[in-house]
């Protein structure tokens, strides 16, 4: 049997950018083989148990060679995989996607072609310049700047491309951007001409300059300019002080790390201009041993609440629940009490009835809660069933059983360190890109600090450190770091507006 190759266009590195297409492509995946040039958030979405192939292809430091990376595609799609050939932008434009598709063509292997978001039209748009408008220019080039000026003959007709185009995008052009600008001026483009340059383009770390055509070389040098980056030269250059949206936003600039396994939440710093990098440093797993918890289902009957402290709980619960043959209407009778909004909404989920939120997200709190619910009773001879991690707190099962009430508390689920290697992580930290770094538990800042190894601390020594908790705080503080945000409710979403306060009110 064969299998299958789609050639995909990751877009130019905003995680929003890539196509639904593309997206479901990559789900299916079950080998794939990637570039340097994406955001590697990506990679999250693909099947974990993938083949993994890293190709390189940074400003022409290859890890495989061109016929490496055909082969590599031919070879898994005659073994029956689905294959997916991830680029960054569209590998249609200077992505060399159609070498790879006439490969697979020439060896009879079906492939499809999912276009991306060149970084051509993407880098200009995220940077305020519009490459057509009616009062500017009709007509845009795209062109590789990368072609060696030592070369006898050149495949670009200068003459043509520097008068006959309105706007003239420049693709890895910032090495030869003094020889590219020397033969606009030379075949005819006025060397008043404005121009951008802008690196990373659509990513928090965006960067954009302006010049003239005359002067945006040494520009470039002055301010350190390095690969990738796109060039832009035409008179809609002038129209990026009013258009530039995407550096105007209040959290641009930030790329928050989160070491929680889902990032669902997080989604309202990326609106604000941030970029998220997921890194998670706790799985989540079933229990090692069942048998507490199935033997809690058995004798669901017996209870009179049934407390859910967090979504992982309420999930895990009910996938036993459901596999150990019951149904909703087993617990008909119990009360149901969710810590937290996320909680209750999770339960709901399931067409169950939330009886209980505490104003308070914590032990006491929650426990004079029962204590109103039962009034002058108490809670004595009241059944309490807690499904929650492996490791918790202690408070609550304590305080219910001082006053009286009896509560069994079984492991629905247990985190787990996951084995990652954070190389890329680690660099993102030593260069200053990581601005901001949020644990939600004492476990994800131990985990953390395990996996980096010995250059943890100092790798973290200039980032602000938003948490959850007072439990968490103090895991960070004992390890010699500060924590700057940490919200009086913990909840992730308290967390997240501690974060834009941070930022916008200083």
């Amino acid at each position: 049997m064969r299998g299958k190759v789609y050639i995909v266009g990751a877009g130019p590195g905003d995680i929003g950018l890539l196509t639904v297409k593309g997206l479901r492509a990559l789900r299916r995946a079950e080998v794939v083989v990637y570039d340097f040039h994406l955001n590697a958030q990506i990679l999250n979405y693909i099947n974990h148990d993938a083949l993994f192939i890293y190709a390189g292809k940074r400003g022409g430091l290859h890890s495989m060679s061109q016929e490496e990376i055909n082969q590599a595609l031919i070879s898994n799609a005659r073994e029956g995989r689905i294959v997916c050939r991830l680029k960054g932008g569209d590998p249609f434009v200077f992505g060399r996607g159609g070498e790879e598709a006439e490969a697979l063509a020439r060896e009879g292997i079906e492939f499809e072609v999912i276009p991306g978001i060149s970084s051509a039209i993407a880098a200009p748009a995220y940077a305020g310049i519009p490459l057509t408008h009616r009062q500017y220019s009709s007509s845009f080039a795209v062109v590789p700047g990368y072609e060696d000026p030592t070369k006898g003959e050149s495949s670009i007709n200068w003459e043509k491309l520097s008068t006959g185009v309105g706007t003239i995008v420049f693709l890895m052009a910032v090495k030869n951007i003094a020889f590219v600008c020397r033969r606009l001026i030379e075949n005819g483009r006025s060397p008043d001409t404005p121009v951008a340059v802008i690196r990373w383009g659509t990513r928090s770390d965006q960067t954009t300059i302006v010049s003239d055509l005359r002067s945006i070389a040494d520009v470039v040098r002055e301010r350190d300019i390095k690969p990738p980056a796109v060039m832009v030269v035409g008179e809609v250059v002038r129209l990026r002080e009013g258009l530039r949206w995407y550096e105007r936003k209040p959290l641009f600039g930030h790329r928050i790390l989160v070491t929680r396994e889902q990032s669902g939440g997080f989604e309202v710093l990326e609106d604000l201009g941030a970029e998220v990098i997921e890194f998670p440093t706790i799985r989540i797993v079933p229990p090692a041993d069942l048998s507490g918890l199935d033997a809690a289902i058995e004798g669901i009957e017996s209870y009179q609440w049934l407390i859910f402290t967090s979504a992982n709980g309420v999930n895990f619960f009910f996938q036993r629940f459901f596999e150990r043959d019951r149904d909703i209407r087993d617990l008909k009778g119990i009360r149901i009490c969710a810590i937290g909004t996320k909680t209750a909404s999770e339960i709901r989920r399931y067409g169950i009835k939330v009886d209980l939120v505490p104003e308070e997200f914590n032990a006491e709190g929650l426990v004079e809660a029962f204590v109103r619910e039962h009034g002058a009773q108490g809670l004595k001879g009241v059944r309490f069933l807690l499904p929650r991690a492996e490791v918790g707190r202690e408070v609550l099962p304590e305080r219910i059983r001082e006053l009286g009430g009896e509560i069994d508390v079984v492991t629905a689920y247990r985190a787990i360190k996951p084995e990652t290697h954070g190389k890329r992580l680690k660099r993102f930290l030593r260069e200053g890109r990581i601005t901001i770094a949020t644990f939600t538990s004492a476990a994800t800042f131990n985990n953390f600090l395990s996996i980096m190894g010995d250059e943890a601390i100092d790798l973290l020594r200039d980032v602000t450190i938003a948490v959850i908790g007072p439990v968490t705080k103090r895991a960070v503080e004992k390890a010699g770091l500060r924590v700057s945000i940490m919200p009086e409710k913990a909840t992730i979403e308290a967390m997240i507006q501690g974060i834009i306060d941070w930022v916008t009110k200083g």
